[in-house]
């Protein structure tokens, strides 16, 4: 999940941001992708620098820049805390990601101005007077390119308010994700999906110049062997001249004696045999239907299941002869 964090000075989004990053979550700041420009450019970093950077870069690159660039980070393997956000656009660009949730952290004036005294940095106002008015500023702006704390504040889905105990605030911090890990869905291929996937990317590795095939053969849900289509071991790749059928660009169906390339799925099998592993009751996953060459090799090493993506030219006698020896075949499409 990726939660995003916004919230008025000094009212702990980056205690909150911390507490989250125990939890293993990633850590993005928008600020900080503002303070890499303003290093770039060889200014100092302050709030007033921050602000009038922050709308710079939303003036010239849309008022969610920010939040694209943050989006640009995100892997789909990991869980984020995404904080500093400060323009609804921001939150619109980040909420594209499903698996987005706002949380708006909020405190009192007068304890967040305590707050920010004992930080000690001269940036900060020096009375309360002071921090109320600069707050104003950055409240509500007709201008969309610049800070626009209260729309922002708005589209949140979870508020924490931190009056308290550093331990009150991680309780509510825990209670708010116990809310929302009921609507958060982790999505997880199907094991037809992933091992489909698995052989597309095997298939990455052919050196064929006509076709990319590649097989993988399972057992128990787990890989046992891997082979995409090309030339033999130790001899020159098909990609560089190495099989004169391919390489003359024949005809489907045609010439395939003059073919030097061995199949994904009979490269799976004799890799098998080659490293002693036995595949009888195993699944084969490949991403075209077998030949019928491969064929008779798969029901031969005693493989129970085939399970293709797209057909072969020559499909009709293969999967008629697989049938017949007692091997279920299935097609299952994968983009």
């Amino acid at each position: 999940m990726i939660i995003g964090l916004t919230g008025e000075n000094c009212a702990g989004k980056t205690t909150v941001a911390e507490y989250l990053m125990k939890k293993s979550f990633y850590y993005i700041s928008l600020s900080d992708l503002i303070r890499e420009d303003l290093k770039a450019d060889g200014k100092e970093i302050t709030r007033e620098n921050l602000i009038e950077k922050g709308n710079e870069l939303r003036e010239k690159g849309g008022s969610g820049i920010l939040g694209r660039k943050a989006v640009e980070k995100v892997q789909e393997d990991k869980n984020y805390v995404v904080d500093s956000i400060r323009n609804p656009a921001e939150v619109e660009e980040l909420a594209k990601l499903d698996r987005f949730f706002l949380f708006h952290v909020t405190a009192d004036p007068e304890i967040r101005f305590k707050r920010s005294k004992t930080r000690e940095r001269e940036e900060d106002a020096q009375t309360f007077d002071a921090f109320v008015e600069i707050e104003k500023l950055e409240m509500e702006n007709e201008d969309k390119n610049k800070q626009n704390l209260k729309g922002t504040f708005e589209m949140a889905q979870k508020k924490i308010t931190n009056n308290g105990s550093l331990e009150e605030l991680h309780d509510s911090t825990d209670t708010l994700l116990s809310e929302i890990s009921g609507k958060f869905k982790l999505v997880r291929p199907n094991w037809d999906d992933y091992f489909m996937n698995i052989a597309k990317v095997v298939a990455t590795r052919s050196n064929c110049v006509k076709r990319k095939v590649a097989a993988i053969i399972i057992k128990d849900k787990r890989i046992i062997s891997t082979g995409y289509n090309g030339t033999p071991r130790g001899t020159k790749n098909c990609s560089e001249g190495g099989c004169p059928r391919c390489n003359n660009f024949s005809e489907g169906g045609t010439d395939l004696h003059l073919c030097f390339c061995s199949h994904g799925e009979e490269n799976a099998i004799v890799q098998a045999a080659y490293h002693g592993i036995s595949l009888k009751g195993s699944v084969l996953y490949t991403t075209f239907s077998p030949c019928l060459t491969c064929t008779k090799m798969i029901i031969n090493a005693g493989i129970e299941e085939v399970v293709y993506n797209t057909d072969y030219p020559l499909l009709k006698e293969p999967l008629a002869l697989l049938r017949d020896a007692g091997v279920e075949v299935r097609q299952h499409r994968v983009e």
